[in-house]
């Protein structure tokens, strides 16, 4: 079904206190990111609120159009170019909120950039692991989408549970493109079986993925590769009983296919006292 461009922007623009770009310019200035692909997009949303982003979802389902989120367009591979409602997370959505040092943990939007995160968080001696070599413009958001990793992301493959994006995540609060609201991470088996049983539009979502878990458990195990920086395809692996079912870790490198990503709740590793610099020959 062809999309209304008119209609689509009538309604944003009436739903959205953010900014709703539609222009050729604005349209120009997304078509591109980091990698060699072009894509003017559909339009542009800035979102200023979080509800803005759930009215943004709620119109172009209606409308039939795709979403795509948008950090600060670093990817290598085009992630963030396509013929899509662009939502740039990085210019109003980047509230660093609660910091708890006891649990080594920080709540922050999706525009959030990495290298103000542990300007944030190094107060309490603590840094966000994974630091790609855009650090001082990537956002958190696209940290997600990418599963990223990162030259001193060593330091959480000692100090914490693993080098990658999805190691460090504890929560993530998601949007999914039918407008369902959820905060996922760790499932035990009991609280699976409930939430199932609930049913709804949770149920089912938790439903599917246990059976697709379920179905291929087996082959999972088997031919997943056991590295520390295995970030290619779906970490459907951390759905395995023996990871608790965690679909927030699942989530992470899934650039935006699967839900939309609206806070995260990031794990925290010890900030090194001092660094220095070797050069290996």
């Amino acid at each position: 079904m062809a999309v209304s461009l008119e209609g689509l922007e009538h309604d944003l623009r009436a739903a959205v206190s953010g900014e709703v770009r539609f222009d050729a310019g604005s349209r120009a200035l997304y078509a591109t990111d980091a990698s060699n692909f072009r894509q003017p997009p559909i339009g542009v949303v800035i979102p200023k609120t979080i509800d803005d982003v759930v009215a943004t979802h709620r119109i172009c389902h209606d409308h039939r159009a795709p979403i795509l989120a948008r950090g600060c367009g670093t990817s290598l591979s085009g992630e963030t170019v396509n013929y899509a409602v662009v939502v740039d997370f990085s210019k109003y959505l980047h509230e660093i909120g609660e910091i708890d040092p006891e649990r080594r943990t920080v709540r922050v939007q999706p525009g959030a950039i990495n290298e103000q995160v542990n300007v944030a968080t190094g107060k309490h001696g603590l840094v966000f692991g994974p630091d790609p070599s855009t650090h001082a413009y990537c956002t958190i958001g696209g940290n997600i989408g990418n599963n990223s990793c990162g030259v001193h992301s060593l330091l959480a493959r000692f100090e914490g549970n693993g080098s990658r994006t999805s190691d460090n995540v504890a929560e993530l609060d998601v949007l999914t493109y039918d407008g369902l609201r959820l905060r996922v991470g760790p499932t035990p088996e009991d609280e699976l079986a409930r939430i199932i049983a609930a049913g709804g539009r949770r149920g089912e979502i938790y439903r599917r993925l246990a059976e697709l878990r379920d179905r291929y458990a087996d082959l999972i195990r088997e031919r997943f590769v056991d590295i520390p920086r295995r970030v290619s395809g779906y970490n459907v692996d951390e759905l395995l009983p023996e990871k608790g079912f965690n679909v927030a870790r699942a989530l992470v490198g899934s650039e935006g296919t699967c839900v939309t990503v609206l806070e995260a709740t990031l794990e925290l590793v010890p900030q090194p006292p001092h660094r220095a610099l070797v050069v290996v020959g």
